[in-house]
């Protein structure tokens, strides 16, 4: 289940660290050792760095400004930029890139193509989703927010909600029912929508954390020309399942190399403070580490799929449901070891509200208490534990489905 490295594939492991040796401070030692002015200004000036190189979209075709790499060279160059410690892309390239990008790329007109492609790879454009609604999350098929042809474009009127980095964005791809007589996987469309007119209006929505990287996304009477339909009208269901596919094979790369790190990064401050001497928090940080290293076998396995050119069906819910209940213990674990002391966050938070702090974070109570916080969101978001578990139970085990 381990990925074969050969020579050549070795011999281009170390391009890339020349490559990051050459662009890195001589002192670097993570993102994580900057402050949160320092991140963001850094991510902006990288973004450019990785644009000029081509290693923005890396896998994509040469011809539309990626980087033509390898499925295997594609997940080198993941693990490399894990250990370092540098982002992949910009904020929002997870969205612009990871998802529409490549969905562009199988569903996409060839206009759709050399018009939004560009943008994309240049920042001009930067993308949030539009899926989840306040009834329609996990059953993401109930969704109710419409769109009715008026001629050339679409008329769009409804809600989304848990709108990852959407005020940020200035472009949402948004999934919309298109014929409301259709069942219900079948008449969905997934459109193309300009975010800055007077019919889309966010509101951020405040975390227990205290960011707001989740939006309400308002729709009202919003257009969007009768081109951005991205594989067809009424065929939405089977794009969207295609764009959740796309992010799994990274993140099976990086996932275990960041909860690694981030474990490590629990042990060294168990033993500054004393707990490594307590044989109950030894049992939990023993059972913490173990997972980490079952989760890096995970990661291989489903590697293995991306690297011979499957896409994950439904057991990549195991990789996602595995890592996300993880977390939430291993957190646990952090602030029962910070004691009292995580009652008052001090230091450093987090860059980002989803996953681990970033790699050479510090043992800092701002840290792990916000991560702490998160952590809870990760067994909801991109399909809740429980929907992950019926997943399982009925694609993969053939268990009988869930009674309504």
């Amino acid at each position: 289940m381990q990925p074969t490295y050969s020579a050549e594939a070795e011999r281009y492991r170390e391009s890339v660290r020349a490559f990051l040796a050459d662009k890195l401070p001589a002192n670097w030692k993570g993102i994580g050792g900057l402050s949160t002015e320092e991140t963001e200004h850094f991510t902006r000036q990288w973004r450019v760095t990785l644009y000029e190189a081509g290693y923005l979209a890396p896998g994509w075709p040469k011809e539309y400004g990626g980087g033509g790499l390898s499925s295997l060279e594609q997940v080198i160059l993941a693990e490399e930029f894990t250990r370092a410690g540098v982002p992949t892309g910009g904020s929002n390239d997870v969205f612009s890139i990871g998802m529409l990008g490549n969905t562009l790329l199988m569903w996409g007109t060839e206009e759709q193509k050399r018009h939004y492609i560009p943008r994309i790879l240049s920042g001009e454009d930067i993308w949030c989703q539009g899926y989840s609604e306040p009834n329609a999350g996990s059953d993401l098929a109930n969704l109710g927010t419409r769109a009715v042809l008026d001629g050339d474009q679409w008329i769009i009127n409804g809600q989304k909600i848990w709108t990852s980095a959407g005020h940020l964005a200035d472009h949402i791809f948004v999934l919309c029912r298109t014929d409301t007589d259709a069942p219900r996987h079948k008449g969905i469309s997934f459109l193309l929508c300009d975010m800055r007119q007077p019919g889309v209006e966010v509101r951020p929505i405040k975390m227990m954390s205290g960011d707001s990287e989740f939006n309400e996304t308002f729709f009202t009477d919003a257009v969007a020309p009768k081109e951005n339909v991205v594989g067809g009208v009424n065929n939405g269901w089977a794009v969207a399942m295609t764009l959740l596919g796309f992010e799994r094979g990274e993140a099976a790369a990086t996932l275990p190399l960041r909860f690694a790190a981030e474990v490590e990064r629990l042990l060294a401050m168990a033993s500054e403070r004393g707990a490594a001497n307590d044989p109950r928090f030894r049992q939990r940080l023993a059972w913490c580490y173990s997972k980490t290293r079952i989760m890096q076998w995970l990661g291989w396995r489903q590697l293995t799929q991306f690297l011979r050119g499957h896409h994950p069906g439904p057991d990549g819910s195991i990789f996602k449901l595995y890592w996300s209940e993880y977390h939430r213990i291993v957190t646990e674990l952090a602030i029962d070891i910070l004691g009292p002391d995580a009652m008052i966050p001090e230091g450093r938070r987090p860059s980002s509200a989803f996953q681990t702090d970033d790699v050479g974070a510090p043992n800092s109570t701002g840290s792990w208490g916000n991560v702490f916080l998160n952590a809870r969101a990760g067994t909801i978001y991109a399909g809740t534990s429980q929907v992950q578990r019926n997943i399982l139970g009925e694609m993969v085990l053939g268990l009988p489905k869930e009674p309504r």
